[in-house]
């Protein structure tokens, strides 16, 4: 049975990364809430870092729609989901308008999603340094898919209100519905995983408000508007009861949430919830120890920027490890993985002792050590469910483990090697090679960040496993 979405949509596309996608979504998101709008933020991509400004922006959750790790089905009723009651919808694009897991493949793009969502692009283009040169790029962009519609084209970092005009008498259509002018020293600042977080300390409120009023003095939001609302009736698939099941909490999973780990994707999250799970938030940073809960999940963040604070926390780490002792499950991703490793190696050599679950050094580096989407195959039962569950992921980290192996013999090496309870097929390359790191049958650590909307099971048997240990405690309630 179809549900029919009516919501007004845009997906914010650019033509590549570093066109200006984030600040322009957040400039619009600051002023439609402005003219009291409700806005429904998503991010195409699996990127963590955006979000954070479309909610600091529209002062609401910002959802991840990935087409590749979640699949249509699941990218249409989150949409949905999230984008219900809204006045309006902003998807902001990933990378290039085209740009998905392949050279030759809409697969994973935001051309993709938009298709998907029936939504009108507003294409962003850097548009320094040109003039009519802006219709050769938006001909190719408006023509290469005739799939897509085009709201019109917002050009940023223009050098002055004549340059927008230029701009103007040079594309006829699809419109020019205004500008962004260049303005770098109230650019969003970066670090080497891109965006900064955008909390009040990397991000103030002058800021966004600065950009929204830069939006409603060189751009047509009227007609932004009026373009989102030519969106067409979405048929989407109804919210499945089988999917997320409608279960009373039945344990409860503490999660780390604070400046050093807070790289979540909100689906997940929800997830976990509809299978019976209370979640908690707890600081591995500024809480002197971890709440009563029957598990753990420590996702991925800036471990590594934070290190000293975290090794200075050693009652937090003692009860971390102590909780594991005891059998509680506990799921940690890349930050997380790192955090439970012996240590962390920072840049400059410095070295800060970790939980230690996990024996190794989590070393960084100044260059990427692993990008891509990999496909995970289970190679053991575990925490995630039994041998054999098959989910999506992405991996984007600087980090590497070290001193694994060299602790080991030579055949103890091998045996290590061979338990590797996840094996990852690499979406780009198609290798193959076994990774994720076991403490005991309750712990289990990769640096991979899975979305399990690609196996709606997977955050169930996690679940399971945290409703299992809280049935040994009967005297702790999962309320």
């Amino acid at each position: 049975m179809n549900e029919t979405i009516t919501t007004p949509r845009l997906m914010i596309g650019g033509i590549s990364s570093g066109s200006g996608k984030t600040t322009c979504m957040v400039a619009l998101c600051r002023a439609l809430r402005r003219r009291g709008l409700s806005v429904a933020a998503f991010k195409a991509g699996p990127d963590y870092l955006d979000p954070t400004y479309h909610a600091r922006a529209a002062q609401t959750r910002s959802h991840n729609l990935d087409a590749w790790m979640m699949g249509r089905e699941s990218v249409l009723t989150t949409f949905a989901s999230a984008a219900a009651g809204a006045d309006i919808a902003l998807i902001e694009g990933v990378m290039g308008l085209f740009d998905g897991v392949g050279p030759v493949s809409e697969e994973g793009s935001s051309a993709q999603v938009a298709k998907w969502l029936g939504a009108p692009v507003l294409l962003i283009v850097d548009a320094s340094g040109m003039a009519r040169t802006l219709a050769a790029i938006v001909l190719g962009c408006t023509t290469f898919d005739d799939g897509l519609s085009f709201a019109g084209v917002l050009c940023n970092r223009v050098g002055s209100r004549g340059h927008l005009d230029l701009l103007r008498f040079a594309v006829a259509t699809p419109s020019i519905l205004g500008g962004l002018p260049r303005e770098p020293e109230l650019s969003f600042p970066e670090r080497h995983l891109g965006l900064r977080t955008a909390d009040e300390t990397a991000v103030t409120e002058r800021q966004l408000d600065h950009w929204a009023d830069r939006l409603e003095e060189w751009c047509d939001v009227e007609r932004i508007l009026a373009a989102a609302r030519q969106a067409p009736e979405l048929p989407v698939p109804a919210w499945r009861a089988s999917l997320l099941p409608a279960n009373a909490p039945r344990c409860r999973i503490g999660y780390a949430q604070d400046e050093a780990f807070h790289f979540y994707y909100e689906d997940n999250l929800r997830r976990l919830r509809a299978a019976g799970a209370t979640l908690i938030p707890f600081s591995p940073i500024h809480d002197s120890g971890i709440p009563e809960v029957d598990g753990l999940l420590i996702g991925g963040g800036y471990p590594e920027v934070h290190a000293q604070a975290l090794a200075a926390n050693g009652s937090m780490r003692d009860s971390i490890r102590r909780f594991a002792e005891e059998g509680v499950p506990v799921y940690a991703e890349c930050g997380g993985l790192m955090y439970l490793c012996s240590s962390i190696r920072v840049e400059n050599g410095s070295s800060y002792p970790m939980v230690g679950l996990i024996s190794g050094e989590a070393v960084m580096r100044s260059r990427l050590q692993a990008l891509g989407y990999v496909e995970v195959t289970t190679t053991m039962p575990s925490i995630l469910g039994p041998a054999g569950q098959h989910y999506r992921g992405h991996q984007f980290r600087y980090s590497e483990l070290c001193g694994l192996a060299e602790t080991l013999s030579e055949g103890a090496a091998l045996v290590e090697t061979t338990r590797r309870p996840l094996a990852l097929n690499h979406r780009r390359s198609g290798a193959i090679d076994l990774e994720g790191y076991t403490y005991g049958q309750n712990v289990l650590a990769s640096y991979v960040h899975g979305h399990w909307a690609s196996n709606p099971a997977i955050p169930g048997h996690f679940v399971n496993a945290c409703a299992a240990y809280a049935a040994s405690r009967p005297h702790v309630s999962a309320d």
